[in-house]
């Protein structure tokens, strides 16, 4: 498929060459040539055409191709099931309170004191 995609685009780049430059960009020299028979009838501007629309064609099947068949997912559906959830915060304590009492067999962590309120 896609050196069939690079044959034409190929031969479209060689069409559109071949093409009689007529002066200024988008048929801008002469207002008249853009909707004239003959500028209507020529046969490389048909082929551009044609070249164009199998070029097209071909990318959206060439992009559809890759993508293949995909469901739409969440990320939740990445977490594992056997995953906790994380622990809530507690509330920040205000004012003194004493420092917890060692567990027995061992020291408890050490809890940081709450920061005191600043003063001006």
């Amino acid at each position: 498929m896609l050196i069939i995609h690079v044959g034409v685009t190929a031969a479209m780049i060689v069409v559109i060459l071949l093409q009689r430059s007529e002066g200024g960009g988008l048929g801008m020299g002469r207002t008249d040539a853009l909707f004239s028979v003959r500028g209507q009838a020529n046969i490389l501007s048909r082929m551009t055409a044609i070249f164009a629309g199998i070029f097209f064609f071909l990318s959206l099947v060439m992009a559809w191709s890759v993508g293949g068949p995909t469901r739409s997912t969440s990320i939740m559906d990445t977490i594992p099931a056997g995953t906790n959830a994380p622990a809530v915060p507690t509330a920040p304590t205000t004012g003194n309170t004493a420092p917890a009492a060692p567990a027995p067999g061992g020291t408890a962590p050490s809890v940081p004191a709450a920061p005191s309120a600043p003063n001006r």
